[in-house]
């Protein structure tokens, strides 16, 4: 297994020293990285599905081509009545595209191919879970660009803090600088979106979104939702820091499930790709 790290270096320079582990000052700077149970590969491919999922979304609500193949159950361009968030719609799904691209070329030959994805029960489960909307209605993120933002906001902080998390695993310094860009870009995007519900006055929303996601990935508070009056467009820890999550608390969201040993579910039916697939 090659990874082509000439591709990789010049990505995010200057950020993989802000991807600490969360904990008080001292703490920070005493942590060492945990023993590696996993292949740089195996995590550059774990972040590889995601960026799939994030890719599919955007694209099909902007009306873009996508750069790979996958079954995709829902989606469809989504009616924008306001330039800007179309304009964001189009750079978000460029920039989840490029992601893609660059994955599968600095992981080479051994890059899964995207898994089928579904953009039309998952929403509407995770709504029903959110108390957004009751058992036997439907939520599409498609219909409008509220709804749209909404969707968005489901699954954009989980791919923060599930970069954060994923940091101290690496073993290689130019992957961990890679690394470090893919989760900048992907702060702007969550933080964009964020900043427009805010605007759009859909905190509520945004905090019933965040408490299923806690409710999903396991004992603790590693989510924040926005408040109506202060906005909180940046989920922190008291030390100022994004919160991280493990591959298992990622997967429990995308899954859509709170249960330890599944392999698949909402948003991925059946399941991701690669040897890091099991909450």
């Amino acid at each position: 297994m090659k990874i082509d790290r000439r591709n990789l270096l010049g990505m995010g320079a200057g950020l993989a020293a802000s991807m600490a582990i969360i904990g008080s000052p001292s703490s920070v700077l005493a942590a060492t990285k945990p023993a590696a149970k996993f292949t740089d590969t195996d995590i550059l491919n774990f972040a590889l599905n995601l960026e799939y999922l994030e890719a599919a979304y955007y694209s099909l609500a902007a009306g873009i081509e996508m750069p790979f193949e996958a079954t995709i159950f829902g989606g469809s361009p989504v009616p924008f009545q306001t330039p800007a968030i179309r304009a964001y719609a189009n750079e978000i799904a460029a920039d989840e595209n490029a992601h893609v691209t660059f994955l599968r070329a600095a992981i080479g030959r051994d890059a899964v191919a995207a898994p089928p994805i579904n953009l039309r029960e998952s929403f509407t489960a995770a709504a029903v879970a959110a108390g957004l909307i009751q058992q036997g209605q439907t939520f599409n993120p498609f219909l409008n660009e509220t709804s749209f933002l909404l969707g968005a906001f489901i699954f954009e902080d989980v791919g923060v803090t599930g970069y954060k998390g994923a940091s101290p695993l690496i073993q290689d310094k130019g992957i961990l600088e890679a690394a470090a860009g893919l989760l900048a870009v992907e702060a702007y995007h969550a933080s964009l979106v964020r900043t427009t519900l805010f605007a759009l006055g859909q905190a509520e929303a945004t905090q019933k979104i965040s408490d299923a996601r806690d409710t999903l990935d396991g004992p603790g508070d590693l989510d924040q939702g926005l408040d109506p009056v202060t906005g909180n467009i940046v989920p922190t820890d008291q030390n100022g820091l994004a919160f991280s999550r493990t591959f298992s608390q990622v997967l429990r969201i995308v899954y859509l499930t709170p249960n330890l040993g599944v392999r698949r579910g909402g948003f991925f039916p059946f399941g991701i790709d690669g040897r890091i697939n099991k909450t």
